[in-house]
Parts: structure tokens; sequence; C-alpha cells
């Protein structure tokens, strides 16, 4: 893709009246980024590191619009991922920044919501913005947990036993033959889930768990996700990380480990440390390889006792790894903005194992491991990457501090 010729590039601002400093030449389009929280703040945070600016679309409020380099073409919400309405309005505004910019814009996406609006309207958007996007059906059957079990299935895939149900009066009679423990989580990631549960997953024990928890499910009117259960806390959690360009060659990757969640099972990722664990790097591949996928992705493995990895998902997206893998040699957003923009990419060096990543929530994941505060304090200093504050850009933890105030208010 060459880069398109036209009128001076408009002067990007956080929306405050201040100029935004941009890292970048002015002939190149700020990447456009549309998520919110953690995730977007962190891959803004990546595109910074090689100078590339973002333009967001992001709920009100969101931490990440106060950073500098930053600025805000929308509020927009993205908690329901199957939420149409809106789509339209949303469009003319996207397609009304990208005519003030010098060339088509990078798009990025850092939550489900946002991947499938790109995916619903992906032929209006590829004729505004460059979309690391290769094959809709593909990424559409991957977000699909019930294709993408199907997917996994015939690829021959190590994956616990799935199915996906849907949450009537009652349990299906079959699901008391499963061999528990087992594993709900949503069929796909919205806010009713979360205000439910309070976590990624549940894990019901027995019978009696499940019928206790159904009642709950069936309040949510979706279908959900039943799995085996693979034994072992959340540090044996294990992801690899990729981007793969359009001709399917692998042009950055690195693997990363949970240290920490809130909760502490089946919780959110407090705390994670990039890693050179060979068996995830090379199933990780395998695993993209067979799918055919093209662009970003995260797959997500379990460690069972034995050693054995277990494909648990795949998240073709960005996401809140990205900062710590830039910081440790490999900046897959920033890789994916110079194959868009028709830039030079960035260089890839070795991965640096051991950089770590830190949420401010992880000393209440860390006191819950029985860790001191002053050890976590010490600890937590020590940590490359730590989400929402940077000594240069200190705005976004202010803004989150006093977002979650405000919620608990």
């Amino acid at each position: 893709m060459g880069v398109v010729s036209g009128a001076q590039p408009q002067p990007l601002s956080r929306g405050d009246g201040h100029q935004m400093r941009r890292g970048q030449p002015v002939d190149l389009p700020p990447a456009v980024v549309l998520g919110g929280g953690v995730n977007l703040i962190e891959v803004i945070r990546s595109l910074a590191l090689v100078g590339v600016a973002s333009a967001i679309v992001a709920p009100e409020g969101d931490a990440a619009g106060r950073s500098r380099h930053v600025t805000t073409i929308e509020s927009w919400t993205w908690s329901e991922p199957r939420v149409t309405s809106g789509d339209e309005l949303l469009m003319e505004r996207l397609a009304s920044f990208a005519e003030t910019q010098p060339a088509p814009p990078p798009l990025l996406f850092t939550s489900d919501g946002a991947l499938l609006f790109v995916c619903r309207h992906f032929d209006k958007l590829r004729t505004h913005f460059r979309l690391p996007i290769d094959d809709v059906e593909t990424v559409v059957a991957v977000v699909d947990k019930a294709r993408f079990a199907a997917m996994a299935e015939r690829a021959g895939l190590h994956i616990p036993r799935t199915r996906v149900v849907q949450t009537g009066a009652a349990p299906p009679d079959d699901l008391s033959e499963s061999s528990f423990p087992l594993i709900v989580k949503p069929y796909l990631r919205e806010r009713l889930w979360h205000q439910q549960t309070k976590k990624k997953a549940v894990q019901v024990r027995d019978e009696q768990d499940l019928l206790s928890l159904w009642p709950r499910l069936a309040a949510l009117s979706v279908p959900v996700v039943i799995q085996e259960s693979v034994p072992g806390p959340e540090n044996r959690l294990e992801s690899y990380h990729v981007y793969v360009d359009p001709e399917g060659h692998i042009v950055g990757e690195f693997a990363g480990r949970k240290i920490r969640t809130r909760p502490p099972e089946y919780g959110h990722t407090t705390a994670l440390v990039i890693t050179d664990a060979q068996d995830v790097i090379d199933q990780g591949r395998e695993v993209v390889r067979v799918l055919g996928l093209r662009g970003v992705a995260k797959v997500d493995f379990k460690r069972a006792p034995n050693g054995d990895l277990y494909v648990l998902e795949v998240n073709p997206r960005c996401h809140l790894w990205h900062h710590a893998g830039a910081l440790a040699g490999v900046n897959l957003p920033g890789l994916v903005y110079a194959d868009l923009a028709n830039r030079p990419r960035p260089s890839v060096g070795p991965v640096r194992a051991g950089v770590r990543w830190v949420h401010p929530m992880d000393l209440l994941s860390a006191r819950a491991d029985h860790i001191s505060t002053w050890h976590w304090i010490r600890w937590a200093q020590t940590c490359e990457a730590k989400a929402f504050w940077a000594w240069d850009d200190p705005l976004p933890i202010m803004a989150a501090v006093a977002s979650r105030i405000r919620r608990h208010r």
C-alpha cells in the first residue's frame, strides 16, 4: 500500500484545546484505535514507543483519553459485542476523521465489541482505513466460541472438551454425565456476564454447583460455554502473541505467563511476565498456522500438572500484553502500523524474557496471596511496564483513579 498524498494533516488535540505532541512525521496519520480500559491504554503506550500517535474511539471518560499521545474521535461503549444500534453514526464519524488525514489511517481494535464492529463494516471501513484483517470469516469464527471449538476439533488441536448450551429454565440433562469440575464462561464477553459473576469464568465442582449457578445464567438469556477444567492455578495460564503479515510470514512473536489475577480464580490479569517458553511458541505457531490466521492474535493455553498445554481460546486483536512485549523487544502494534502505513518496520530484537507488567489492582491480588503491601510496592517498582502509569504521561493514571472513586460512590 502506498502513502496517499492529499490535504495537510489536521493537528491532533486532546479535546481540551491543547495540541498533542506527535512523535511521528507530519505526513503520517495517527493509528485509529477502537476499544477502552487497560487494553486500550497499553496499546497506545506501545505505539508511542515507536513515535506513533493514536486517535481513539472509547467510552466517555476513559483514562486513555487523557494521554498526551491521544486525540478522541468519538465517545463509544464497546461492552456489548452484539449491539449494532448506532453503528451508522460511528461509521460517519470515522469516515469524516479519515478524510482529514494525509493518508488512510491504520485501524486497530482492543476489544471483542470493537473487532466485531470492524468485521460487520469491513467493506465500508477499508475504503477509508487500512485494516489488519485478511479474512473476516475466519476472524468471526475464531471469536465465536462454538465455531472455534468445532474448528479446533477438526484441526486436531489439544483443547479441553467444550460445548455451547442455551441457558434455559434448567441445565441440559446430559451435563450431569460430564467430567467435573467444569468451567462456565460467556459465549461472548458482555457486561451482564461480568455484573453477574465478576469473573471471566466460573468453576462448578459438581452437579449441585451447576444447579445452584444455573438460575443466574438463565437470567442472562444468552448461550454459555461449558468446558472441562484443566487443573492448576491461574499462574499456569500461558499465552502466545504474534503478528502474521498478509503473506503468512510471522513478523514478530513472544510468549508470556500470568502471575496473578483478580479475583484469584478466573479473574482479570493484574500481573504478567514475558517468557521464553519454547513449547508455548511452537504450539502457538501451529495453532495460528492451522487456523490460517493473519494479523494480530493471542493464543491462550493452560498448562496441566503433567506439563501438557491445552488451547483455551484465540483472540485476534490487540490487548494489554503488547506493552510488556514491546519493552521486551517485540512491538506488535508498531509492526502492524508500519505495514499498514507502508513504513519501515521497527526492529525486532531477541525477546528479553522476564519483563513484567503490573496493574494497580495487583496489590489486592498480592494481599490475597499473603504478600505484604510493603513487599508488593518494592516488587511493583521493579516492573518494567505499569498499567496506566508513565512518568512522561501521568494523566491516565489520575483519570483511572478518579473513575474508580466515582464508581464506588
